[in-house]
């Protein structure tokens, strides 16, 4: 009689996956809702790296991948996925080739595009679970939120420098990342790792601990970080679990709803409203005031080290030194600040104005 069980395995498969068949209360039962699972990961950064190493060597089914950046070579102090050999590539193209030689019993899924407002319903919509690896506010609230209003769970993590924080939100209508964070705060009050730094085995240690909680969301092994949040200090080898409760005044999932779909989470954490009142100049702009004899003061808010690596000349005043040396910025000629991204310049502009 032939088996009506559509999950089945090769005798590859099986040899490769005998570690996790031989666990007792994981077995061959959780091994096929791995296969089975289909998995949206947002952002093939720092956590995003290891964290799909693992979710495909664990034999995960479908893997999503949402990247629209390209390897930097600055990425390769904490990104693993990736070689000197992918610099200038997409990073989701680039992840997806090398899983597939980690492990060519799965499927990737890329999606070289900005997660928006605009896509995020449709996109989550062909997955079971989402992990979020992102390192800016307004994508995290726009995960938080379109998992919710989809009903997915949220494996969140994030990185700083030395600490590292993992959680599970909206699992089984549990906490979710509004009832930690109702608002985000100012624009500019927390600085990213571009500018405040990462230590690169951080987003390994912590990428990890991601991809547990995704496959224990998905197998229903032990107990998920729902309702707890856990955060990791590396200097001092410390973890600390919070609890976090379902707050009344959850714009999402409180006692009086107001979100009932997408917003501009760019206007929403304030960073649309910051640019749109910072002019902005092009190179080949900068060029023709340079051709043309416009005087104009050129300012790098880069660290030394980044403006000795490459620079276009500019006066280096790094953005955590400038309000000490305000009175170096010239009054009477036009003041042009640039940086990597973008992000430390306008920041630098809105402590200037």
């Amino acid at each position: 009689m032939q088996s009506t069980d559509p999950i089945s395995f090769s005798r590859d498969e099986l040899a490769r996956y005998h570690r996790h068949l031989v666990i007792p209360g994981f077995g061959e039962a959780a091994q096929k809702k791995l296969k089975a699972a289909r998995v949206l990961v947002v952002g093939a950064g720092g956590l995003g790296c290891p964290l799909l190493l693992y979710l495909a060597a664990a034999g995960t089914g479908t893997i999503g991948i949402v990247d629209f950046d390209c390897v930097d070579e600055s990425n390769l102090q904490r990104q693993i996925l990736f070689t000197i050999e992918d610099v200038g590539k997409p990073k989701a193209e680039a992840a997806k080739h090398r899983l597939q030689l980690l492990n060519p019993y799965i499927n990737i899924v890329t999606h070289c595009t900005r997660l928006t407002s605009a896509n995020a319903l449709d996109l989550l919509s062909h997955y079971d679970v989402v992990a979020d690896g992102t390192d800016n506010f307004p994508t995290r609230y726009l995960v938080n939120d379109a998992c919710v209003l989809s009903g997915k769970p949220n494996v969140y993590a994030s990185v700083f420098r030395f600490e590292g924080q993992v959680s599970v939100f909206n699992y089984h209508n549990g906490p979710n990342y509004r009832d930690l964070y109702p608002t985000p705060p100012p624009p500019g009050m927390v600085p990213d790792c571009a500018t405040g730094g990462v230590l690169g085995v951080l987003p390994g240690i912590i990428g990890n601990l991601q991809a547990l909680e995704v496959i224990k969301v998905i197998t229903g092994i032990g107990q998920p970080l729902s309702g707890k949040y856990y955060v990791f200090d590396a200097l001092r080898f410390e973890g600390h679990t919070f609890k976090i409760a379902k707050r009344d005044d959850n714009p999402l999932t409180g006692l009086n709803p107001s979100i009932t779909t997408l917003m501009d989470y760019d206007l929403f954490c304030g960073v649309t409203t910051a640019q749109d009142n910072i002019k902005e100049i092009s190179p080949a702009a900068l060029q023709q005031w340079k051709n043309n004899g416009i005087p104009f003061q050129l300012i790098d808010v880069r660290e030394p080290h980044e403006y000795a690596i490459r620079n276009i000349g500019g006066e280096l005043i790094p953005l955590s030194t400038l309000t000490d040396n305000i009175d170096k910025i010239r009054k009477d000629i036009n003041v042009v600040i640039h940086c990597q991204s973008g992000q430390r310049s306008f920041r630098a502009i809105r402590l200037l104005q």
